[in-house]
């Protein structure tokens, strides 16, 4: 009977933490940081072809397995059940978590994935669309909130009467956070469809990375505005944004707020439908798994079959799971992978793969080193926090394993030229 309410403290208390944290992640230096591997390497699949050349085929091989399983499968999935769970609050049925829910959540991303498989034109004018409305509507709101009569702002001044931080708790949070950013670094991953990415990735990756920074912070202080943390904290834990409308303006305009994040979580699903099935093309291409991936349709360019393999996956992880338990199983691996991919920088430097110019991260090694450090650390804690979680990222990375030597020694069998290191000098 004493492990429930233990738990239940545990629960509030994570939070509290994501609450709090949410308003101090900032990543430019993240961007800052990476900016090198795409402007020395700008070519489709992103991480896994960083990874690729600093560590060969292998550890290429389990980022990529990875993104297809965990950074791009589980967070379209989770992504999509967020969707249902606003897009109910609007239209209330007797059973948000039953398969209503679920129905929604694959009929948004069949959709999304219909309009990207049909062509890049079509399916950029989606984005576009999409990214445009949501920053008008979150502009609108930042205004009205900033102002708002019901605003206080007393807790500038207040200290917060909380016990401290635990560690563990805060290194979860941070994982939960990650989450907020880990779309900074797509445009790598579709290098090859941007136009001069020498000259774009920077200004796309660091321009729009502080962008999107200072919308997070200015949403942050419109919720702080309007509800103490501790309010904030309180369940159900992921409306924050409606609560916080509602707590300025009325009830009524939660529902306003629920429209402009439905219409934010579909733009997040088709984002990552666009630029996830790019890594298991690339993957296909180096022929560590599939070639049936590689394939391209020949009329609109794109790789509609590695579309629709994400879509499936994604599709079975909306049928199975929660919205909670994606986020914890998978932001544990991203982080992981997410150090790995930074830690790209020092061999790839070293060995001078870029013949022309190129952008440089500044700080170097320091800050490159100090990212590492702090992502470790992350991954470390939230381990001991939530080992159950941990154990199942784990085991979903091992079991990419089988398949890598599978498709390895099927290469070598039909005589196929094998995956081999690009890094040897």
């Amino acid at each position: 009977m004493g492990a429930a309410p233990r738990r239940d403290r545990e629960d509030r208390g994570l939070r509290l933490q994501r609450a709090r944290v949410d308003i101090l992640e900032t990543p430019q230096h993240r961007v800052m940081r990476k900016g090198d591997g795409p402007m020395r390497l700008p070519h489709a699949g992103g991480d896994y072809v960083y990874l690729r050349e600093a560590y060969g085929p292998l550890v290429a091989f389990l980022s990529g397995w990875t993104s297809f399983t965990i950074g791009f499968g589980a967070a379209v999935a989770a992504s999509a059940i967020s969707f249902s769970a606003y897009a109910f609050r609007l239209f209330p049925v007797m059973d948000e978590t039953g398969w209503w829910a679920k129905g929604l959540s694959l009929a948004l991303l069949w959709l999304v994935t219909l309009v990207h498989c049909r062509g890049l034109a079509g399916g950029g004018r989606l984005q576009r669309a999409i990214t445009s409305t949501k920053v008008l509507a979150i502009g609108v709101l930042i205004l009205g909130g900033l102002s708002a009569s019901a605003a206080h702002w007393d807790w500038l001044s207040e200290r917060p009467s909380m016990e401290p931080s635990k560690t563990g708790s805060l290194a979860v949070a941070l994982v939960i956070v990650i989450y907020c950013y880990l779309g900074w670094n797509v445009a790598g991953f579709i290098a090859t469809e941007i136009t001069d990415p020498r000259r774009m990735l920077p200004r796309v990756m660091i321009g729009g990375t502080m962008f999107v920074s200072a919308i997070y912070v200015l949403l942050n202080l419109v919720y702080l505005s309007a509800l103490s943390i501790d309010e904030l904290a309180q369940e159900p834990i992921v409306p924050v944004a409606e609560k916080s409308a509602a707590a300025l303006w009325g009830a009524e305009s939660g529902h306003l707020v629920a429209v402009l994040l439905c219409l934010s979580i579909a733009g997040a699903v088709s984002a990552m439908t666009w630029a996830g099935p790019r890594v298991y093309w690339a993957m296909a291409q180096d022929g560590v798994i599939t070639p049936w991936l590689a394939y391209r349709h020949p009329a609109t360019g794109v790789p509609a079959r590695a579309i629709l393999f994400q879509t499936l996956w994604a599709s079975g992880l909306i049928l199975s799971g929660t919205f909670e338990q994606l986020i914890i199983y998978s932001g544990m691996v991203l982080a992981f992978f997410m150090g790995l991919t930074l830690s790209t920088i020092f061999p790839l430097r070293s060995r001078g793969l870029d013949q022309g110019p190129a952008y440089c991260s500044p700080w170097y090694p320091v800050l490159p080193t100090l990212l590492i450090v702090v992502a470790t650390l992350i991954v470390g804690s939230s381990v001991v926090q939530r080992p159950v979680e941990a154990l199942y990222g784990a085991a979903t990375v091992a079991a990419g394993l089988p398949f890598y030597f599978y498709w390895k020694a099927k290469n070598v069998r039909t005589g196929r030229q094998e995956v081999t290191d690009r890094n040897c000098s």
